[in-house]
């Protein structure tokens, strides 16, 4: 069995599609979390337990991660950036 990064812990499988798993996220971010945490967090990471809908906001990804992971052990775990559609972008921007 894989482990995250915390010692002992056993690393969460994905249960989900990537195209489902990126649906339920967006969806719940976009329903009822945006408009708790829009305002005084841009650019703060959001990570989303797409199966609870619990989430934790910090300027740093991993705790945002590690919190939610506190709370929801079985965590599927979505991350967004406040004023983003994305956690991450890559390559050239235009």
């Amino acid at each position: 069995m894989k482990q995250n990064r915390k010692k002992g812990v056993p690393a969460t499988q994905p249960r989900y599609s990537k195209e489902e798993f990126a649906q339920r996220g967006d969806a719940i971010y976009e329903r009822d979390i945006r408009p708790v945490v829009e305002t005084g967090n841009e650019g703060r990471f959001v990570a989303i337990d797409i199966e609870t809908g619990a989430y934790e906001v910090d300027a740093d990804e991993l705790a945002a991660s590690d919190r939610l992971f506190a709370r929801v052990p079985t965590a599927q775990v979505w991350l967004r950036r406040v004023g983003s559609r994305y956690a991450r972008r890559f390559g050239g921007r235009g």
